[in-house]
């Protein structure tokens, strides 16, 4: 029995230092994901890619703005909002900015009663961030169709340069589709957690567990992702 052990032993190689041993822990997962679930480890991934295409999405439409020799629209005039009389500048982007931000604290309230398995609170808090999600695509929907209004086109825009208007449908766009899709996918499990599918191990999708509320982090990473992706959207189209 100790010759077998004493082979085995020999017969197991050393796990290698440096580059080498990172790239043999990530082939093997024997320590990047080990105390990690695979949805939690997935979303990260996806994660990772979409950082990637609104990356490549901000990159262009700094390309665009710094090569084009036709004037670029003033942010604070192009979403000025008339109040009484009186254009102001960007009110309806700063309302939008703060209601998203605020769905950011709810999300994050919603997986902390998650994990207390406070399925009230969470489907609650979790319904408010879908709220949130939906007043925010809503003025959004207000704000394209104030801009369609006035002369602005994926082609030209009445204020300037015509790359405004592609990459400014473009860019919003692909984020409001994340949003309304952050907002659905809020409902579905906050529907879950209220009829308590994650204490009763009642089957179904994401419910194959009992008390899995894991499923309401992974919802908040995506949510979280959402808001940090608006933030520098923020501050390239609305600020610069």
């Amino acid at each position: 029995m100790t010759d077998v052990v004493e082979t085995e032993t020999r017969v197991s190689p050393p796990r290698p230092d440096g580059l080498r041993g990172f790239a043999s822990d990530w082939a093997s997962d024997q320590r990047t994901f080990k105390n990690v679930s695979w949805g939690k480890a997935m979303m990260w991934i996806f994660l990772l890619s979409d950082t990637f295409v609104f990356g490549c999405f901000l990159l262009a439409y700094m390309s665009a703005r710094m090569s084009t020799t036709v004037p670029w629209p003033n942010p604070s005039e192009v979403f000025a909002l008339n109040i009484g009389g009186t254009e102001v500048p960007l009110i309806l982007i700063a309302i939008m900015t703060f209601v998203l931000i605020s769905s950011s604290g709810t999300m994050a309230m919603a997986v902390n009663f998650g994990y207390r398995r406070d399925r009230r609170k969470t489907a609650l808090l979790m319904l408010l961030t879908a709220l949130f999600g939906a007043t925010f695509v809503g003025m959004q929907a207000f704000e394209w169709t104030k801009l369609i209004s006035e002369g602005v086109r994926p082609w030209g825009n009445p204020w300037g340069a015509p790359q405004f208007g592609s990459t400014f449908f473009m860019i919003t766009g692909f984020h409001g589709t994340h949003v309304t899709i952050g907002v659905i996918f809020l409902i579905i499990i906050a529907r879950k957690v209220w009829r308590g599918d994650f204490d009763t191990e009642k089957r179904g999708f994401f419910t194959s567990r009992k008390g899995h509320y894991e499923i309401v982090e992974i919802t908040g990473l995506y949510w979280h992702f959402v808001d940090l992706v608006w933030v520098f959207i923020f501050a390239f189209f609305y600020l610069w």
